[in-house]
């Protein structure tokens, strides 16, 4: 009986694992909605990742130092995910949390998969299968159903929120950094690579946040400020990329995808308990076509 029990224990953790990531992974649209209020965008951004980076460095600069050289030469490589993952991916969603709820920015976020299956079709010339066209056009079609809530005449007009456009853009930045990731072979591990990352990240946003401190909104460093910034460094980012991780060494890339799908939910569950949010027809509409759009997108 013993053994038995331990093979299931086994089987259970990881997918217990699948359904926790997102848990923290969507908690960074908690920092995009709340933390905006108190500390501008960019700001937000950059000091969320340079206290990532803070936080990883004392774990791993003896792995780092002693791959210096090999370091050295990945350096464009490392600045240009840093630049997609954690600066455009960091402060567009802190910028679209302005203007938009986090049921949109959960929903249009999720369409990511497709413009991975986009850029991965024309960067690097992998073959495009029908069914993944089909899935495409659903996915689209849901993104622009959140985008003009369900009113094709603020498509038409182009009244729509800002905010969503931001969005679009993060899942646009956040499919370049995956496709990349992907396709850039390096060698040294993980978080050594995202401890990196991070540093390369902050790095990108370090120019835009003193413009934003001298021409748009300057920042308080207060209470406020210190409890989002390490929140936002500590859930949606150690925690969750963490877990990530090892969702993937347990389960494989194609399952650990899974965790998209349940960011969207629990990205409209944060904004009901949190912000007070409605879901309305076009969420349902827009959430199932982007849902069904991406499951035949990434259908092999």
């Amino acid at each position: 009986m013993k053994p038995s029990l331990k093979k299931n224990n086994s089987l259970i953790f990881p997918y217990f694992l699948l359904f926790l990531q997102p848990v923290f992974m969507a908690s960074n649209l908690i920092v995009a909605r709340g933390g905006v209020e108190f500390v501008p965008p960019i700001s937000l951004a950059f000091w969320r990742w340079t206290t990532t980076f803070l936080i990883l460095i004392p774990f791993f600069y003896k792995p780092i130092i002693n791959n210096l050289r090999k370091i050295k030469s990945e350096i464009p490589k490392l600045f240009f995910l840093g630049l997609m993952g954690c600066g455009i991916c960091g402060a567009f969603p802190f910028i679209a949390g302005q203007t938009t709820t986090m049921a949109n920015m959960g929903i249009i976020y999720t369409s990511s998969p497709v413009f991975i299956i986009l850029l991965s079709t024309f960067i690097l010339k992998e073959l495009i299968k029908t069914k993944q066209i089909f899935g495409l056009f659903i996915c689209i079609a849901g993104v622009l159903a959140v985008i003009c809530k369900g009113n094709i005449n603020l498509l038409i007009n182009t009244q729509f929120t800002t905010g969503d456009i931001w969005m679009l853009g993060a899942a646009l930045g956040w499919a370049l950094y995956s496709v990349y990731l992907i396709h850039w072979k390096f060698k040294f591990n993980f978080f050594v690579r995202f401890t990196l990352i991070s540093f390369f990240g902050a790095l990108s946003l370090f120019p835009f946040y003193i413009l934003e401190e001298i021409f748009i909104d300057h920042t308080n460093f207060d209470l406020n400020f210190t409890f989002w910034v390490l929140f936002g460094a500590i859930s949606p980012g150690v925690i969750a990329f963490s877990l990530y991780a090892k969702v993937q060494k347990y389960l494989g890339a194609s399952l650990t995808g899974f965790t998209l799908y349940l960011y969207t939910i629990y990205a409209a569950i944060y904004g009901i308990i949190f912000f007070g949010e409605e879901l309305q027809n076009f969420h349902y509409l827009g959430a199932s076509l982007v849902l069904i759009g991406v499951y035949f997108a990434k259908k092999t």
